[in-house]
């Protein structure tokens, strides 16, 4: 409750008269348009995640970086487009989230992108598998005013670990917590708020109890378990865990896996918020890993364009008729009705 209290107190201090007028009519407008099953879009989103890089050290086998399978162009965030970007949306967007596909931090400009970010008074947030986070970067990741910092660690020993976590190195992620958290206090931060990313899966579920030991001891300021989205479930997957809670699929009788969950004909991000690729492709969301769904380039149109244009508004109203229909919807556990 007290980091719940926390965290609301850090957004606070990013919220204006225009950005709180502007969730006020994002709201009434989600809601209209579920009552009515029409997209009526009334406001701008209030947040955004945006992809520093695809590049990533990694090789985890449920991510097109890991798996160097993108069929989008790949390569890294330019702080010149950055910036135009973040001068056309800065009046509405509460919550930036420097993340999609890669690893943050093999953008060289990553911490210089957070700066333009924290002066245009947005709440910044980024995930990590800490590899990098050396002392410098420690220090420079502070000073840049990073307001949220998720370290994926899948795994309290290096055995487990690696299995998802493919020639990844658990001490690597331990030091670069260590060197997170001693450069806040050298530093007299308060941010960013350290958050221990725990994907469950089958190999490491008997790990939970340690991982919440580990956080305390490192200092960590949360732990997050995360239930994992596997591509080939439909015949079982050896990653799906055991503990059902966990477990985002569920198995019929005839033998054949399915979403636990049931798919409701509706989805707030597509109101709430979207992703940007590192080179300005717009898609709706953290499902849409390979772009398939362009709503429009921010090199050639502008953000509000794009947010109103009919090809986004298509696609809204597609799920507010039949969202089981759309692919990057089937595998999704957003929107859903939980029976268990």
């Amino acid at each position: 409750m007290y980091l719940n209290i926390r965290n609301s107190l850090q957004i606070i201090k990013y919220l204006s008269f225009l950005k709180l007028w502007n969730a006020l009519k994002l709201y009434l407008s989600f809601y209209t348009s579920k009552w009515f099953k029409k997209p009526m879009v009334w406001a701008l989103p209030i947040s955004i995640a945006i992809e520093p890089t695809t590049s990533c050290n990694l090789r985890c086998p449920e991510c097109p970086s890991g798996l160097r399978s993108f069929t989008r162009d790949t390569g890294m965030l330019h702080p010149d487009f950055f910036q135009k970007f973040i001068d056309e949306v800065k009046s509405h967007i509460i919550y930036l989230t420097f993340y999609f596909q890669g690893e943050p931090y093999l953008n060289p400009a990553f911490l210089d992108l957070v700066k333009i970010a924290k002066k245009a008074k947005i709440f910044t947030s980024s995930s990590t598998n800490a590899h990098y986070l050396n002392k410098l970067n420690a220090t420079k990741t502070v000073e840049s005013g990073l307001d949220r910092l998720i370290i994926s660690i899948d795994g309290t020993t290096q055995e487990v670990y690696e299995q998802y976590r493919i020639g990844g190195n658990l001490q690597k992620v331990i030091e670069g917590t260590k060197n997170i958290i001693a450069a806040k206090k050298e530093l007299k931060s308060n941010s960013p708020i350290v958050i221990f990313q725990f994907l469950v899966v089958k190999p490491n579920e008997h790990q939970i109890e340690s991982l919440y030991k580990l956080a305390d001891e490192l200092g960590v300021d949360e732990v997050k378990l995360k239930t994992a989205q596997v591509y080939d479930y439909k015949n079982g997957n050896k990653l799906i865990p055991s503990i059902d809670k966990y477990a985002r699929y569920k198995e019929n009788a005839d033998g054949i896996w399915e979403l636990k969950n049931e798919m409701l004909n509706q989805c707030f991000k597509m109101w709430q918020s979207c992703v940007i690729t590192w080179n300005g492709l717009v898609v709706p969301c953290c499902f849409d890993k390979d772009a398939k769904h362009q709503f429009g380039n921010l090199n050639k149109s502008t953000f509000k364009d794009v947010w109103n244009n009919e090809k986004y508004q298509q696609f809204r109203r597609a799920l507010l008729v039949s969202r089981k229909e759309i692919d990057i919807c089937q595998n999704c556990s957003e929107g859903t009705k939980v029976w268990a």
